[in-house]
């Protein structure tokens, strides 16, 4: 049977990144990317999405653009970070997926096709960057 290793070398300085932190960085980036396509979308009045004027949550087109836009951006940013092995990119990671999974679960009555496949990737963002690696000593 083949063993997977759980961290993957980094080239500089010998450095590891464990698999669930690089799955979540690229993740993020890929989410923060969608979601600024999306911010774009929403602020240029595109005819993608149903607007209701009885929803709870009812806000201008443009402005769930410009939301979507600014998490997107924060999104981008801390998965580089993640990516990067900043100190500060997990936690600032964890928190804008956070933000990101509120604003997507507020945004489903205007394109649930949309929202709840990027609600899915923002819960794995989760649970790869909040995800502890506890090292065993086996045989010892």
């Amino acid at each position: 049977m083949t063993a997977i290793p759980d961290k993957t070398q980094r080239a500089r300085g010998g450095k590891t990144l464990s698999g669930a932190t690089l799955a979540g960085g690229a993740m993020m980036t890929l989410s923060g990317s969608f979601s600024i396509l999306m911010g774009v979308s929403g602020i240029a009045q595109d005819s993608l999405f149903a607007t209701s004027s009885s929803y709870t949550y009812w806000f201008d087109l443009t402005t769930w653009g410009v939301i979507h836009l600014i998490v997107g951006v924060l999104l981008v940013i801390t998965g580089v970070a993640v990516l990067a092995e900043k100190s500060w990119g997990r936690g600032a990671g964890a928190a804008v997926a956070a933000i990101s999974l509120i604003t997507q679960f507020m945004f489903v009555p205007h394109y649930p096709a949309w929202s709840i496949p990027m609600m899915t990737l923002d819960l794995l963002i989760l649970f790869a960057l909040t995800r502890f690696y506890i090292e065993t000593s086996v045989g010892q």
